[in-house]
């Protein structure tokens, strides 16, 4: 599908691409302006332009499913941007649930700057991966894992919104933050919450990851670095939760561990793409 401006034919997938930047731009911008002047109006007018960029990019993913005839997981771009969506998907689920608006304050920046990073992603190459779809356990295999890699997101974020709020209630002189974040004990919360539902989803994503590769290489593992990284961060996933429930470990620690789970998400989700050669490098 094309848009013609000006005697100029623009691919639609262009349009709706700029589009969707524009949306979440607005967004980060009115979010950023509603954590320092807490008004209502400006919550709902950066919310609005939120589900607006949430439907575009949808959208976008529904084009670029048109057109390739699978769903756009086979590509480190295809595979970041399902990632965005998502994550923008879950907050604005959470805010149903928790009415927790500050949230948004801290989540659209992470999400524009992850489109902006999307933007610079390689193109997918002209290789035959026909073979990556002949398996359902494919996108099943992906939806686990990017479902569970948006939870741990979440944690990230409200890792970091913890510290802060934690150096306000230490600090003799309280800054406007301190009264625009909820509790340590409700952020605490939240975050166990995010971590839990994580776990299990990057579980099953990693399961049926191996069952797909049994199916397309004829072998469970093949020590692919994607792998190897993704054990990793599943392992220290796993310790967290067994030292939060076992150990006590809570708040702080919590909250730095989560920050730094996320750290080493990113660099299996992405830079392990760009350093390293593998079955993966789709």
């Amino acid at each position: 599908m094309m848009c013609i401006i000006k005697n100029h034919v623009i691919p639609f997938y262009a349009v709706i691409i700029v589009l969707t930047i524009v949306f979440y731009f607005l967004s980060t911008l009115l979010h950023m302006e509603y954590l320092l002047r807490q008004r209502r109006a400006i919550y709902t007018t950066a919310t609005l332009f939120l589900y607006l960029g949430f439907l575009s990019h949808a959208l976008g993913l529904g084009q670029s499913f048109h057109e390739a005839g699978h769903l756009p997981f086979a590509s480190l771009r295809g595979a970041m941007s399902f990632f965005i969506w998502l994550l923008v998907g879950a907050y604005l689920l959470i805010q149903l649930r928790y009415r927790l608006p500050v949230i948004g304050s801290f989540m659209t920046p992470l999400a524009l700057v992850l489109v902006m990073v999307n933007m610079v992603l390689p193109e997918p190459t002209g290789r035959d991966y026909s073979f990556v779809y002949t398996s359902p356990l494919f996108p099943i295999h992906v939806s686990f894992a990017v479902l569970g890699d948006v939870f741990f997101a979440l944690a990230f974020i409200i890792g970091a919104m913890y510290l802060l709020q934690l150096r306000e209630v230490r600090s003799k002189n309280r800054g406007f933050i301190y009264h625009r974040l909820p509790s340590l004990e409700i952020l605490d919360e939240l975050n166990y919450r995010c971590l839990s539902l994580g776990f299990p989803l990057l579980t099953l994503g990693i399961i049926t990851g191996t069952l797909w590769a049994k199916s397309a290489w004829g072998t469970y593992l093949k020590g692919d670095p994607k792998e190897v990284w993704s054990l990793i961060t599943w392992a220290i996933y796993a310790a967290l939760l067994h030292l939060r429930l076992n150990s006590g470990w809570r708040g702080r620690k919590a909250a730095i561990m989560s920050i730094t789970g996320f750290i080493v998400l990113l660099f299996t989700f992405i830079g392990v793409n760009w350093l390293f050669t593998g079955y993966h490098n789709f």
